[in-house]
């Protein structure tokens, strides 16, 4: 059984604490900065900020449990020495081969097929289908109930928008928004934000 520290106590912090007992692992409290926050989350302590990670490093693993991808980039790349755990929902359909970095979070429901690849620190959200061949870089977050096709690739940082839909074959650049609803059928290669259906870039 793994003791495991959820860094941020927001609403996705809970739905990994629900993953992590689920695992039939313990959840040991929650690291948070936000001095509003209550003594008790979900029934789980509120450690203290996420500077007093020191003082648990030793005995603990860590997951990161705010769904911003610049905001996980920054807390994996400044914390040292850090165990990452990796939080997999029971009712995830994940492909025997499927490569899955450190510190991702799969959530319930989610299927992976054969031959994906994800980076460290994702987000592969409820009910969300990444297809065979797939390449997800790190800090990646995949929305509820996306659909991305075989082969599809998507850069560093970016985010698939609730709902949305990428064709098979497609190259997403890093740094992207995909809207909620998007349908994407051409490359994306330049950064930004892109809605619609065909998804296009805003602005």
């Amino acid at each position: 059984m793994c003791n495991v520290i959820i860094i941020g106590a927001s609403g996705h912090g809970k739905v990994i604490a629900d993953i992590v007992l689920k695992s039939g692992d313990k959840v040991s409290g929650f690291l948070d900065d936000d001095d509003n926050l209550p003594k008790e989350i979900i029934g789980f302590p509120l450690l203290g900020k996420v500077s007093d990670i020191q003082n648990y490093k030793f005995n603990k693993l860590f997951v990161i449990g705010i769904g911003s991808n610049q905001t996980r980039k920054k807390f994996a790349e400044s914390l040292f020495g850090i165990n990452w755990y990796t939080a997999i929902h029971p009712s995830a359909q994940i492909s025997i081969d499927t490569e899955i970095g450190k510190g991702t979070v799969i959530m319930a429901n989610a299927v992976i097929n054969t031959s994906a690849k994800i980076g460290k620190h994702c987000i592969i959200n409820t009910g969300a289908i990444v297809e065979h061949d797939n390449v997800l870089e790190d800090y990646v977050h995949i929305s509820p109930n996306v659909a991305l096709g075989g082969t599809v690739k998507v850069g560093e940082l970016s985010h698939i928008g609730i709902g949305s839909s990428v064709k098979d074959n497609i190259i997403i650049s890093p740094n992207c928004i995909i809207g909620a609803g998007a349908v994407v059928v051409k490359n994306i290669n330049v950064s930004g934000t892109y809605i619609g259906v065909p998804a296009r870039r805003m602005g």
